[in-house]
């Protein structure tokens, strides 16, 4: 872990419905960076030390990641809502006195971060979301060749303990292909931080926790944004995402985040869906400059 963030500061902060486990380190502005699935804040590790130059970083793991606590899900899987989830942020920034900040998401982080820049309007000062286009919108146009590129969508959905059982029997198995299986394959992420998903991904509790994130977005997660569908994110918005993925195939990703907040710019980048792992230089570049720029 010190190989990855070197002179980082670990921590795990208690907030009203988990634990949460971070690293933080450099001062400035508050740049929150939250990962996807099935990784952990370790997605950061070659752009969290450049942005600390110039800004307080702090990379979490998610409710249900990495080393941030794994409660059961409950029936509705509320306590896996992005609400939920958003709320756990929120509540880490505050107590580690940060009462604005910059949000930057990866995949599931990037839906958090949604919900988050929604609930917490006066507290998130800009959003950037990394390779996906809005939860409600995906499900929205959802059709045979999505399915058939996000089958985990479909398959992380079926209630306990069906895929936690599969996924259980050889987790190594399942993130690998998961992760291996898009268009940059395994080189591109670094091995100490495998390391570091597989040592995590591999605790059932974990397992379970991930499958009720997905749960949550295809149940409460959709009912919470179509009470929302009126609102619309009051921040910039950046949204990049790769060439090479699903999004840019699929969809229309600045067309789809301009339907729901006011001020969105973006681009494709040269790559897959790991852009912080595969194009870490690009993306930070992009951040530098989209976090410089005035309102």
């Amino acid at each position: 872990m010190k190989r990855l963030f070197p002179g980082f500061e670990r921590k795990q902060i208690q907030v009203s419905g988990a634990s949460i486990n971070l690293v933080q380190a450099g001062s400035g502005p508050a740049v929150l960076l939250l990962h996807g699935y099935p990784q952990t804040h370790c997605i950061w590790h070659a752009i969290a030390p450049r942005l600390a130059q110039g800004y307080t970083v702090v990379a979490a793991d998610l409710r249900g990641y990495g080393d941030s606590s794994k409660p059961a899900g409950l029936a509705d899987h509320s306590n896996y809502s992005k609400r939920a989830m958003a709320q756990d942020q929120a509540e880490l920034m505050q107590a580690l006195g940060h009462a604005e900040f910059y949000l930057v998401g990866h995949d599931r982080g990037a839906r958090v971060a949604h919900r988050l820049a929604l609930d917490y309007p006066q507290r998130v000062k800009k959003l950037a979301v990394l390779d996906i286009c809005p939860t409600r919108t995906m499900y929205a146009k959802s059709d045979r060749a999505f399915a058939k590129a996000y089958f985990h969508w479909f398959f992380l959905i079926q209630p306990a303990p069906f895929p936690e059982t599969l996924i259980g029997a050889d987790p190594a198995f399942f993130m690998n292909y998961q992760m291996g299986r898009r268009h940059g394959g395994l080189e591109v992420f670094a091995a100490d931080a495998m390391a570091e998903y597989l040592r995590c991904f591999s605790d059932p509790a974990c397992i379970h926790a991930t499958c009720e994130d997905y749960r949550a977005a295809e149940s409460i997660d959709l009912a919470h944004d179509a009470a929302d569908a009126a609102k619309k994110i009051a921040c910039p918005v950046l949204a990049l995402w790769g060439k090479h993925g699903v999004v840019e195939q699929q969809f229309d990703c600045l067309a789809d985040w301009r339907a729901v907040a006011r001020e969105v710019r973006g681009r494709a980048l040269d790559c897959g869906h790991y852009l912080p792992e595969e194009r870490h230089d690009e993306v930070t570049r992009e951040l530098e400059s989209f976090l410089a720029m005035r309102r």
